[in-house]
């Protein structure tokens, strides 16, 4: 099992354990985290999945695609740390990720 660390909007961090080859969004939507909506269903198209991922974790992650980063231009909260969770494929190399999940503007 993969453990990530995810804090909601309200502060609240919350672990969970989830199983490799399902997305970040996936897990997420699966333990009722507060404020991931992920409305298009992990299709990368709404950016209704935003988290921000902790910097010692960046470098872990495979880059973003052309079709994330600009999901991710159009947010108004976007940092340099910002990510979509439905394109973070969970897997042994991402145990103990921590994330965090921005408040709405």
């Amino acid at each position: 099992m993969i453990k990530v660390t995810i804090t909601e909007p309200s502060g609240e961090e919350r672990t969970i354990s989830v199983r490799g080859g399902f997305s970040l969004m996936e897990a997420a939507v699966a333990n009722g985290i507060e404020g991931i909506e992920a409305d298009c269903g992990g299709a990368c198209s709404c950016a209704t999945c935003h988290v921000l991922v902790d910097a010692d974790w960046l470098g872990r992650l495979p880059e973003p695609k052309d079709y994330e980063d600009d999901l991710l231009e159009a947010l108004d909260n976007r940092a340099a740390n910002s990510r979509l969770s439905c394109q973070i494929p969970l897997d042994d190399h991402l145990d103990g990720l921590r994330v965090s999940v921005p408040a709405e503007d």
